[in-house]
């Protein structure tokens, strides 16, 4: 089973190579760290802004892609937790049919949050970071914009 989350935080640090996003549960109060790259840092901030520029970036390319082919981002699922790295499948719906495409979650969120995509991620893997007591930041010692 899946758990709605949606994206509160966000923690860009320019010199530094971990770029976190923090997910929390709709209708509960866990939370769910994942660390990303600095261009998909930069990608979910600006689509969460609604800042415009001049020429489309990757994400703004594939939304694009998905739209002109009939189809429509319906949700993004967190699905998997192998080795250390997080596994997404994109939810396209096309012509009355579901599309499971793979994705990077940085990527997916970015895709989707400009439009309000429900986020899930698996029970297990919610289960998996909660067992791992390691945390690799400390939000509480960060001054970056909670977005919510």
């Amino acid at each position: 089973m899946a758990v709605r989350m949606e994206l509160s935080r966000i923690f860009i640090r320019e010199m530094m190579d971990m770029q976190i996003i923090e997910l929390s549960e709709v209708d509960g109060d866990r939370t769910f760290p994942i660390v990303i790259g600095l261009p998909e840092a930069f990608a979910i901030e600006r689509r969460l802004k609604g800042i415009e520029i001049p020429r489309p970036q990757t994400h703004d390319l594939l939304a694009s892609v998905v739209s002109h082919l009939g189809g429509r981002l319906k949700e993004i699922v967190i699905s998997d937790l192998l080795d250390g790295t997080f596994y997404a499948k994109l939810i396209i719906e096309q012509d009355g049919q579901e599309i499971e495409v793979d994705s990077r979650p940085s990527d997916a969120i970015a895709l989707g949050v400009a439009e309000d995509v429900p986020i899930y991620v698996a029970e297990d893997v919610l289960a998996q970071t909660e067992a791992d007591s390691s945390s690799p930041f400390d939000p509480e010692s960060e001054d970056e914009p909670d977005f919510e």
